[in-house]
């Protein structure tokens, strides 16, 4: 039901007089039950608010205890400490074209050394001979040409043609002396047929 307001009132003096003559009408005692606890309800959640707002003490167990130092070190990440040392690749020797057994040392030691002047053996191939090829040896002046394929082994060096070097590769130097010849022989796995002397080959 609405109210009348002040234009009603005059306009009506009855119903005027009437209002005039009511009683005040009571408040309900829950509802000034709920204004009254209204601000002590809004007090008690602030407090509770701020008591949150407080930093949390540490646990007495953990007290004094630094925090875990975290290292960051290149390529791998946090907290994985120093990075570890890539394994380092062995390095294989390099593997000779011939090999020279104890004896062809020992003579070219002999060979190499006799002479005042310092010269190396230089081992090739010429087409000569009834099968085609046969070797040719040689001495030259250090360092030799300029794509000779250098062997070394026990402190001797020689060279090897680089014209030659897929016809003897793989090959063993061997020196033999006897009653009817002496000289260096070559055991070459290469060959496929020789002439009946052995002073010429043929390879593959």
């Amino acid at each position: 039901m609405s109210i009348a307001g002040p234009s009603t009132l005059r306009a009506f003096p009855r119903i005027a007089s009437r209002l005039a003559h009511l009683p005040p009408r009571p408040v309900h005692a829950s509802s000034a039950a709920r204004f009254s606890t209204a601000r002590p309800v809004l007090a008690e959640s602030t407090r509770r608010a701020h008591a949150l707002a407080q930093p949390i003490a540490e646990p007495s167990g953990f007290e004094g205890v630094p925090a875990p130092a975290y290292v960051e070190a290149d390529g791998v990440g946090k907290g994985k400490g120093k990075a570890e040392a890539a394994p380092k690749r062995s390095i294989k020797a390099k593997k000779n074209a011939i090999s020279m057994t104890p004896a062809a040392i020992s003579r070219l030691r002999d060979l190499l050394t006799s002479n005042s002047d310092p010269k190396l053996l230089r081992i090739g191939v010429k087409t000569r001979g009834c099968a085609g090829m046969a070797y040719h040896l040689e001495y030259v002046t250090p360092p030799g040409a300029r794509f000779d394929e250098v062997v070394e082994q026990d402190g001797i060096r020689v060279l090897i043609d680089s014209k030659a070097l897929f016809s003897i590769i793989g090959s063993t130097m061997d020196w033999r002396d006897n009653r009817l010849s002496a000289g260096f022989m070559f055991d070459n796995p290469n060959i496929v047929d020789s002439c009946g002397c052995g002073e010429s080959f043929n390879i593959r």
